[in-house]
């Protein structure tokens, strides 16, 4: 019984993230079509389990309502024979019990374990808000990373500052379709990074610098101060799904802002338009994409702050 209401709890689960609007949390939503497959084969898993519980317990009380006639009938014929082999019955029993129980108890807590492992999800999606991802999360994880030039072949490394999808590919078709991403935005005459194309044009920016270097380029984000730039360099970031939340990422590059500029705060959103240079930075001891704002404003916090990799 207790399958058929884990099944039932995580179709119910997909089916409010999908109803709740919050799957982007979790997931690009370009990938929507797996938990939609999942809520499908949940339902079918769950009625398959339905039946096949109905139908033995079915044929449990067709087997108790045999039993009990059948006791019925040698009760009224044999009453003391009855009764002799009853009590031995009793004391066979006894006797499985006391013994089957040992062999029993390793099994009863293997399946505890694995009903908690699959519950526990349950209730942290049901009864825990989402949380949506801020300038916190940066400042608990750090922002030095010293592995700025990790290989692909360790993708944990990448979900920061510049976006890498690298590790989805191998060397030489990862180098032929960020070629081709490039010629995407070479033609245009101001580089404007929209909610649609930040990650991908970003990548290209990181990948193919000196490409961009000199031109206009404008996108929105979340400041960020940091505890390691100059006076009005700040971090300006949005947060990513390439995939999935397992390769999630704050994404963004260094701006820094004209030396007339009131102080900004963590995570106060702007929409930033400048033009692109570089800047030696120390943590990362090397030198990085950096865009000189020409124009600036604040702007309200995104319906949905995150971006997702097309």
């Amino acid at each position: 019984m207790i399958r058929l209401y884990v099944l039932a709890g995580f179709a119910c689960l997909f089916i409010m993230m999908h109803l709740g609007g919050n799957l982007n949390k979790y997931i690009n939503l370009k990938y929507a079509y797996l938990t939609q497959s999942a809520i499908v084969m949940l339902i079918i898993l769950f009625l398959f389990e339905f039946v096949r519980l109905y139908r033995k317990e079915r044929d449990e009380r067709k087997r108790n309502a045999r039993h009990d006639l059948d006791v019925h009938h040698e009760h009224n014929e044999h009453h003391e024979h009855h009764d002799h082999n009853h009590k031995h019955e009793h004391e066979h029993h006894a006797h499985h019990d006391h013994f089957g129980h040992t062999h029993e108890q390793p099994i009863r807590w293997k399946r505890i374990v694995s009903y908690s492992i699959l519950i526990f999800p349950l209730l942290t999606g049901f009864f825990l808000p989402v949380q949506t991802l801020d300038s916190s999360f940066v400042k608990a994880k750090g922002f030095s990373f010293p592995n700025f030039d990790a290989s692909a072949d360790n993708p944990g490394f990448h979900q920061f500052l510049k976006p890498d999808s690298s590790v989805f590919y191998g060397k030489q078709g990862y180098a032929k379709v960020s070629r081709q991403e490039l010629q995407e935005f070479l033609p245009m005459k101001e580089v404007g990074l929209s909610d649609t194309n930040y990650l991908k044009g970003l990548e290209a920016i990181y990948n193919f610098p000196d490409a961009f270097i000199g031109r206009k380029v404008s996108f929105d984000g979340f400041v960020y101060a940091g505890e390691q730039t100059e006076a009005k360099h700040y971090f300006v970031f949005r947060f990513g799904f390439i995939h999935c939340v397992a390769d999630s990422g704050v994404f963004g590059m260094l701006v820094d802002f004209p030396s007339t500029t009131s102080d900004f705060h963590n995570d106060e959103w702007v929409r930033v338009t400048g033009t692109l240079s570089s800047s030696f930075y120390q943590p990362f001891k090397q030198t990085i994409p950096m865009l000189k704002v020409t124009e600036w404003k604040t702007i309200p916090k995104p319906k949905d702050p995150y971006v997702y990799r097309a």
